[in-house]
Order: C-alpha cells, then sequence, then structure tokens
C-alpha cells in the first residue's frame, strides 16, 4: 500500500496565489476591512474619476423608478444606493459581507439628506439573507470579480429577483484592443500597487486588484455563466472600449 496522501483539498484563487478554497473569503474580508476607510479616495485616484461616469451609465440603465425595491450586492460604501435614490429609485437595500465598508457607507449616508433611508445587511453574494422573489432588481458593481463561487453569486441573483426584474453588473473586464489591453495591464499591475501603498499603506490589495482583473471571465464568457444562471436576455456593454464592463439580463418570468 502506498504510503502518499492525496491532498484532495479544493482550492480557488485569491488574486494570482492559490489558496485553499475555505480561506479566499476571509483573505478577501480582511483586505477590504484594512482598505475601508480609504477604499473610496482610491476610486477616484485610481481611475480618474472614471469609475463615477461608469456608475452612471449602469443607473441610467437601470432608470430607477419610486416603484422599484433595489438590492446592491457589494456596495458597502453606498455610491449605487445613493445615486438610486437621488434618481428617484424605491427601496434600497445594500448587503455586503464586510462590516467595515458597511460602517462606511452608513457614515456618509449620515452625512447626505436622502429621500429615504438605505437599509444595510452584512450577508454573503454566495448565500443572500433575502427570501425568493423579494427584489426588482438587482445590481453589483466591482464586487463579484471576489467573490469564490461566481457561478454561486448568479444563481443567488436569479434566485432573489422577481420574474421580470433586472439584473445589472458593473465589473472589470477585457479591452478588446491589444495596444489599450496592453497599456492597462500595465498601468493596474505597475501603478496601482504603487498608489495604493502612498493612499492606503496597502500595496499587497493594490496588486490583489489587477491579478483579480486579469483572472475574471472575459466578457463573452461571463455572459455565458449570466445565462448558465437562468438568466435570460443576457446583454453587455463596453465601458472605455472594454476596461469595464455592464452585463445585464432579467429573471425568468
Amino acid at each position: 500500500m502506498s504510503d502518499v496522501t492525496l491532498n484532495t483539498e479544493r482550492t480557488a484563487y485569491f488574486g494570482a496565489q492559490e489558496v485553499p478554497e475555505h480561506q479566499k473569503a476571509d483573505l478577501v474580508g480582511g483586505m477590504f476591512g484594512r482598505v475601508a476607510r480609504s477604499y473610496d479616495l482610491m476610486n477616484d485616484l485610481a481611475s480618474l474619476g472614471i469609475h463615477r461616469v461608469w456608475k452612471h451609465q449602469l443607473l441610467a440603465r437601470l432608470a430607477p423608478e419610486p416603484s422599484m425595491a433595489l438590492l446592491d450586492v457589494g456596495g458597502g460604501t453606498g455610491d449605487i444606493a445613493f445615486g438610486f435614490v437621488a434618481r428617484g429609485g424605491g427601496a434600497v437595500t445594500v448587503c455586503d459581507i464586510n462590516p467595515a465598508m458597511l460602517d462606511v457607507g452608513r457614515e456618509r449616508e449620515a452625512k447626505r439628506p436622502l429621500a429615504q433611508t438605505v437599509e444595510w445587511v452584512e450577508g454573503d453574494a454566495e448565500a443572500l439573507p433575502f427570501a425568493d422573489h423579494s427584489f426588482d432588481a438587482y445590481v453589483t458593481a466591482f464586487c463579484i470579480r471576489n467573490v469564490t463561487h461566481i457561478d454561486a453569486a448568479l444563481a443567488e441573483a436569479r434566485r432573489v429577483l422577481r420574474p421580470g426584474g433586472r439584473f445589472l453588473c458593473l465589473e472589470f473586464s477585457h479591452p478588446q484592443h491589444p495596444t489599450l489591453r496592453s497599456a492597462f495591464n500595465a498601468y493596474a499591475s505597475r501603478v496601482l500597487p504603487v498608489l495604493g501603498k502612498a493612499v492606503a499603506n496597502e500595496a499587497d490589495a493594490y496588486r490583489y486588484l489587477a491579478e483579480s482583473i486579469q483572472r475574471f471571465p472575459d466578457q463573452k464568457r461571463f455572459s455565458k455563466l449570466i445565462a448558465d444562471a437562468g438568466l435570460e436576455r443576457v446583454t453587455h456593454q463596453d465601458l472605455s472600449g472594454g476596461i469595464a464592463a455592464i452585463h445585464s439580463a432579467i429573471a425568468p418570468r
């Protein structure tokens, strides 16, 4: 009998690093907890403010209405939620796995007059703490790239959406033009860690950002994952040449 014991533990990628699957959520959570206070500032600096244009386009596609109930998954600091309310949206719930990010969102809400309050819920995108068919729209921005099982998060999106409900995902993607793709990858891998170190004292977090972008499925493969989850009429819109993309779909009726 062989003395060799096979290691069958499942693994996942944390950036470019392969780690035991059960550790990824804690690693991602710890990283976001460390950068929560500088997260919004870093978004502005790293994207030269373009992330706000992308979020504006996301909300324009969503077309908020007073009767629309929105779930914003991974939206801890509140950008999408505040924009939704400001554009006349109805009830909005922010669900984020990281309590430090939610704390920043609550503090931001306290400093601004809103037509209604935002509900802040700590929860996992892969096991949402909501009943089936609870929301008219599900939005996630720069979150799904960080989950351990993308297919599980997409299945949860379908579960909590009402029949005909809207799914929208804003995420970094893959530029189609080789020159832009090369330039963006170089910027993400070389400049962002330096900027992260200077502003947030977290070079590793922004090194992870670059690595996770490169590992995320391209537009075509991610569209297929959305369709495989049972969502229908899947489309995508490239932003800034494909540096980011908005994927949209409809829950089956």
